[in-house]
């Protein structure tokens, strides 16, 4: 009976969309696009943009494929496990519905990653320019000026430069930095400026010299721990999904009729759904560990 009302909402959806002369993919790219848009959170909204702008957003293409293999995969699972077309399409639509947190989890990678390799340029070529000017704030135009850095970092650069020209010191700019972004680089590079500023620039370029070599470290660390995560990501989902998979073991040794016959029971159906439930929140927070703190000392 179930089967029949699928197939039944499924020949309706392929005659009414070409009647309106719109591909099936198109229909459902759009309708994943929508729901998407509307109950993203604002902040995701916003690295998103950054993402398109860097050429790592998904396009709708890829979203669709997403949806169909997640959706699919979950459904072919649920009824391994069930034998049933409810569930199935119960857990399909679950599996759906996480996609939009997985993109936004993606997004906050790439953002990050984004933002620690401004960091890396804005810290190396302020001591480059320091080098050359022998004021940080000049240092500050300097790098403004070159077009290396992009926003928020850039806007964020202009703003220091007007804090200290305001104040007439440096101090309450490199806080407000700092504050902003934490980075243990950034800190470091701050406070030996301001230390030469107060202390005038005598025998500096040494201090600078080791400056380089730690924010060298530091950087070749960060990315390290980068290919070290990818390599253990994809070990983890793969040993993720073969934990669905187990109750094929089971299958084999009960044989497939006692395995439906025990379905049956109530506790039976409640430990199959804990198993399924908790092995899926075993796979979200690895998946949210992978994209965290991604380009953070």
């Amino acid at each position: 009976m179930e089967l029949v009302i699928l197939l039944v909402i499924g020949i309706f959806v392929l005659s009414y969309r070409q009647q309106k002369g719109e591909s099936v993919y198109k229909f459902i790219a759009n309708t994943v696009k929508t729901v998407y848009n509307k109950y993203a959170p604002y902040s995701y909204q916003e690295v998103r943009e950054k993402s398109k702008q860097l050429g790592q957003e998904y396009t709708p293409k890829q979203y669709f494929m997403q949806v169909l293999m997640l959706g699919g995969a979950a459904a072919g699972i649920a009824y391994l496990y069930f034998y049933s077309i409810t569930w199935a399409i119960f857990y399909c639509v679950a599996a759906i519905m996480f996609i939009p947190y997985l993109a936004y989890l993606r997004n906050n990678r790439v953002y990050s990653e984004f933002l620690f390799e401004e960091i890396q340029v804005y810290t190396t070529n302020v001591i480059n320019e320091f080098n050359t000017t022998q004021s940080f704030v000049k240092a500050l135009e300097g790098v403004r000026d070159s077009g290396i850095l992009e926003d928020p970092v850039l806007s964020d650069v202009k703003t220091m430069i007007d804090m200290s020209y305001a104040n007439g010191t440096i101090d309450e700019s490199v806080e407000w930095f700092n504050a902003k972004y934490p980075y243990y680089m950034v800190k470091n590079m701050h406070q030996l400026f301001v230390q030469i500023t107060k202390e005038g620039a005598k025998d500096s370029g040494e201090s600078l010299e080791n400056m380089m070599l730690d924010i060298d470290l530091l950087v070749e660390g960060v990315y390290r721990d980068k290919m070290d995560r990818e390599v253990s990501h994809k070990k983890f989902v793969t040993f993720g999904f073969a934990l669905y998979l187990l109750v094929m073991l089971t299958q084999a040794l009960l044989n497939e009729e006692n395995y439906k016959a025990m379905l049956g029971l109530w506790y039976v159906q409640a430990l199959l759904h804990m198993i399924i439930i908790v092995n899926t929140y075993f796979l979200i927070s690895g998946e949210k560990f992978y994209n965290q703190d991604t380009g953070v000392e």
